[in-house]
């Protein structure tokens, strides 16, 4: 499937998760099992040889995440909100859109892994990405990109990403 098919299967719900944003919901992409397929697919594809491990940022992140570091053959490791990893972690604060936040991951959720990948459903401004990727850093990790189902390309998230290897398979205005 083209992107412009599976872009169509991506649900507009306005004033979510509060007035003034556009939430864009792929329960309905992934509702569709050829679509599904075709996301991960395709996500994976650029990144085939290129990474040890794949880093799926809460929550979405994990739906997309997971199935990548099958297709790729690699681990998988997660990042979270706060006080939702069980063992001792690493948190790195970041703003958002709408509000500030933190992610923790594992101090040694990377397993020793050199080349990651980060995925999560949307890059939006970027500032969850940016507090993935510092926290692969301060865990001795190399990136090894950053992938997306969905970009918002006018909130220029990508540049807050510098030169990592950047992919988004469906691109909103």
């Amino acid at each position: 499937m083209t992107a412009d098919e599976l872009k169509k299967l991506v649900r507009d719900i306005p004033d979510f998760p509060k007035p003034g944003i556009l939430f864009r919901d792929i329960t309905p992409l992934i509702a569709d099992g050829r679509a599904f397929a075709a996301v991960i697919d395709q996500i994976a594809e650029p990144f085939l040889g290129k990474a040890d491990m794949v880093l799926g940022i809460e929550s979405r992140g994990f739906i997309i995440g997971a199935p990548v570091a099958y297709r790729l053959g690699v681990g998988f490791s997660i990042a979270r909100k706060p006080g939702k990893l069980p063992f001792v972690t690493v948190e790195e604060k970041y703003e958002l859109e709408y509000g500030d936040a933190v992610l923790e991951i594992h101090e040694d959720g990377l397993g020793g892994k050199r080349r990651v990948l980060i995925v999560d459903d949307l890059l939006a401004t970027g500032g969850t990405a940016e507090a993935a990727v510092r926290l692969v850093r301060r865990l001795g990790g190399d990136v090894a990109g950053c992938a997306f189902a969905l970009e918002l390309a006018s909130l220029k998230g990508r540049e807050r990403l510098q030169s990592l290897p950047c992919f988004s398979l469906i691109q909103f205005d």
